[in-house]
């Protein structure tokens, strides 16, 4: 279906979605394309529908109830009250109107070449039974099968719905501010950049914007799985899917509907569902293997054992059973379910996986490797002292504002402190040139000053003796025409559940590592106060690829968390890449897995759920296949029915899709 799609004129890319029940189509006009795809779809599938976005409504499933209460109503009559012809027509009557769509369906899959589905197996089996004088039997197979089937989709559509839910906050209206100053509601889709809203207390935030009049508190859980609220106050901005908790706010909108974070959230659901981990995709080549090698064993049950005795009543009924048996629903459907729910359960707590292949790959994770600034600390440094050089003959006003010069044009959180603590004019620098990793070389009156680590220094020669570092702190360094002018001694605090964050991880069995170009006494310092077991300081960009690389073959597959632009490499080349939510959109956009509240508690939660996607799917896979194992070798030895292999095929799928919507209550404290 999809490959067919994707050879129209005009489309760029087709995905077909399972769990989201979605054909996502891009390219030139998709909407002019929509009968051609139908057309498609129908050929393929005759049961398939396509509707549009716009004409979603909710299928009641009444035609379906209504023919699996009549047809188990003339199944019983015949069962239990009927003889002779009357009792033949009420069971050849129930058989046809439980299975008319099973035996289409394979009618017109035999002529596309599709033989080995499951429609084509049930209804050989049972025809086959029908052919043996077992015809209770076919009916009740054929009853059983529907039964199983129906709340097979019932549960998977319920678990789809719960999914989308939980993670779908999009408003359908907001209420915009007039310039008369009376508000006007109107869809939330018509909203514009720069409209003004207003936002009453209990309601959610319907769009990504600014505060521009009011104070209250916003209860962020939905978006960041942070339970305190946040205050907010003119100028603070706020996030769509936020619930306002206390006071009136006016709010500027900054991004359509289209483009806040209640759908952005939406779309990485979505589209994360379309990249399918590998046992999903081993599954699909299994299945391939397994319904064919199945039906291959039931001919030889039939024929081998029946030449042998001559009792082919006997044996063409295991046959059969085997047929029953060998439908892959259970793995078919469950995988793929248990990691979109696994998808579902990280959104709720506020981390985005980007697809199932990203949470397989955070499974068998051993290591979890952080950047320092941003990620383990707050990032919000502020500077605690200004020290001049004993030789500088220079104020401490003074040596800040040739600092604040030198970081003018740098939104480094460091920059930010050093600007923040300046509140005096500074000099304008004539040219400034960023060191990646080291700091700025600037020209101001003439001169040229450098303002960065002690590697920026060194490497120009300026004699450090004497200049101890100050632990558990960043220190910058300012020399001009080759002097060293002195230091300014900037702190950054470690997030409060750091510690506790550390510490479970390690209760997980993983090593934590921490990346940072800081110099290596402050890198000791956080390292020692959270128990980080491996650092590695004074790095530059391109040296964390590099001590990446050293970690994975130490310690086995790694995870790195990181939130700047310049840990975009970094993010890409880790076996899972993190990013923080408050982060920089290269990172973002590079990570695998994105922390939307920005705290270190959500590692080893994403962990504890990837691990959990995992155990579930292999036990639904262990399960699934020890069932029908089991049944064979009882059909073999004349013990199972055509009703246990129907319990092996419908109710072992339905058991095993039940058991994959676990994964979205799983406990991550």
């Amino acid at each position: 279906m999809q490959h067919q799609i994707s050879r129209l004129d005009g489309v760029h890319d087709c995905t077909l979605v399972f769990e989201t029940r979605q054909l996502r189509v891009t390219g030139d006009n998709p909407d002019a394309l929509l009968p051609r795809i139908r057309e498609i779809c129908t050929s393929i599938e005759s049961a398939t529908k396509v509707i549009a976005p716009e004409e979603e409504e909710e299928e009641t499933g009444g035609h379906t109830l209504a023919e699996l209460l009549i047809g188990a109503g003339l199944f019983l009559l015949g069962e239990l009250v009927l003889n002779g012809v009357p009792q033949v027509v009420a069971m050849l009557a129930a058989y046809l109107l439980l299975g008319w769509r099973v035996l289409l369906t394979a009618v017109r899959n035999i002529g596309k070449g599709r033989i080995f589905d499951e429609n084509f197996l049930m209804s050989l089996a049972t025809i086959g039974a029908w052919a043996i004088g077992a015809s209770d039997e076919a009916v009740g197979v054929m009853l059983f099968y529907r039964i199983g089937e129906y709340f097979e989709d019932r549960a998977v559509e319920r678990s789809r719905r719960q999914i989308m839910q939980a993670v779908d906050l999009r408003p359908e209206t907001v209420n915009r501010i007039q310039p008369d100053g009376s508000t006007q509601t109107i869809p939330a889709a018509d909203a514009q950049v720069d409209d003004l809203v207003l936002v009453r207390p209990g309601d959610r935030v319907p769009l990504d914007g600014v505060v521009e009049e009011g104070v209250s508190r916003l209860d962020t859980a939905a978006i960041t799985g942070e339970p305190v609220p946040v205050r907010v106050a003119p100028g603070d901005r706020a996030l769509s899917g936020c619930v306002n908790t206390d006071g009136v706010l006016k709010l500027r909108v900054t991004h359509v509907l289209a483009e806040s974070m209640v759908q952005r959230i939406l779309d990485s659901v979505e589209n994360a569902a379309a990249r399918k981990p590998k046992i999903d995709r081993f599954i699909t080549r299994f299945s391939r293997v397994y319904t064919p090698a199945v039906v291959g064993i039931a001919v030889l049950t039939a024929l081998v054992p029946g030449v042998i005795t001559g009792d082919w009543s006997h044996w063409v009924y295991t046959a059969l059973t085997f047929l029953v048996i060998s439908c892959p629903c259970a793995l078919v459907l469950s995988v793929p379910l248990t990691y979109f729910a696994g998808i579902g359960a990280g959104s709720k707590r506020g981390i985005l996986f980007k697809g199932g292949v990203s949470l397989e790959a955070l499974s068998d994770v051993k290591t979890i490797v952080m950047d320092k600034t941003g990620t383990i600390t707050r990032g919000n440094f502020a500077v605690q002292q200004v020290v001049p050089a004993a030789d500088a003959n220079m104020e401490a006003v003074e040596l800040l504002q040739l600092a604040a010069a030198c970081e003018s044009a740098s939104t480094h959180p460091i920059a930010k402190s050093i600007l923040s603590a300046c509140q005096t004019d500074y000099p304008a620098a004539d040219s400034i040139r960023e060191q990646a990793g080291e700091g700025v070389e600037a020209v101001i009156g003439g001169k040229t000053v450098l303002c960065g680590n002690r590697k920026l220094l060194e490497r120009h020669g300026i004699d450090l003796a004497g200049l101890t570092g100050t632990p558990g702190s960043t220190e910058v360094l300012l020399a001009r025409d080759g002097q060293l002018l002195g230091h300014i001694v900037i702190a950054d605090t470690v997030k409060a559940d750091a510690k506790q964050a550390m510490d479970r991880m390690q209760a997980q069995g993983l090593t934590t590592a921490m990346l940072t170009g800081d110099a290596q006494e402050t890198a000791d310092a956080v390292a020692k106060e959270l128990g980080i077991q491996e650092v590695r300081a004074r790095l530059l960009p391109e040296d964390k690829l590099t001590a990446l690389t050293e970690l994975r073959e130490k310690h086995g597959a790694v995870m790195f968390v990181g939130d700047g632009i310049n840990d975009a490499p970094v993010l890409a080349g880790a076996d899972v890449g993190a990013a923080m939510g408050s982060g920089a959109d290269a990172a973002i956009e590079a990570a695998d897995v994105v922390f939307m509240n920005a705290d270190l508690s959500s590692i080893p939660a994403s962990v504890q759920i990837a691990r959990g996607a995992r155990r579930i799917s292999h036990q639904n896979i262990a399960f699934a296949l020890g069932v029908k194992l089991l049944v064979m070798v009882l059909g073999l030895a004349g013990i199972a029915s055509m009703w246990l292999a129907v319990f092996a095929d419908s109710g072992v799928a339905m058991l095993c899709v039940l058991n994959s919507i676990r994964m979205l209550y799983v406990k991550t404290e």
